[in-house]
């Protein structure tokens, strides 16, 4: 039995054993910087938090030690994209939330995301466009879900 396919497509295996590698080139190629990458991250982590985000929120959800998230964060709030107020919950905490201009930035990163994706896949049918993105943001969506089950796990 042979790896790949008759077609030259990988075996199911090659290809489950690729998801990383791929997932790594897709973080790296949009948007353009290491500057933009860090800051659409941080600004995504912040607007997609159930509840407030901290600091250390922010670290263990980037998987980076507090001390670079809170390089990150200053370097955010200094561009005017973050701000830090007092938590609701709890007034001695502080949290991170977006400005307008935090918010305006992430929309612009993800139209240049889309942007890319459509140029990517130029040559991909419409059909296979929807059921990638929708396929990708169920993994994004089931990723968090299993990050936050296995932090839990740690507690």
């Amino acid at each position: 039995m042979s790896s790949a396919s008759s077609c030259g497509q990988p075996s199911d295996e090659q290809a489950l054993d690729q998801i990383g590698p791929a997932l790594s080139r897709l973080r790296r190629r949009a948007p353009a910087s290491n500057k933009d990458l860090s800051r659409n991250l941080v600004l995504n982590v912040i607007a997609d938090a159930p509840g407030e985000m901290t600091v250390g929120g922010l670290a263990a959800e980037m998987g980076v030690a507090q001390p670079v998230a809170s390089r990150t964060v200053t370097a955010c709030i200094e561009e005017g994209l973050v701000c830090r107020a007092a938590s609701q919950a709890d007034g001695r905490r502080t949290v991170l939330e977006l400005t307008e201009h935090g918010e305006a930035e992430r929309d612009r990163f993800a139209a240049e995301q889309r942007r890319a994706f459509q140029e990517i896949t130029a040559a991909w049918s419409p059909e296979e466009r929807i059921q990638f993105a929708r396929l990708l943001a169920r993994y994004g969506a089931d990723a968090t879900a299993w990050s936050k089950k296995r932090a839990a796990g740690r507690d």
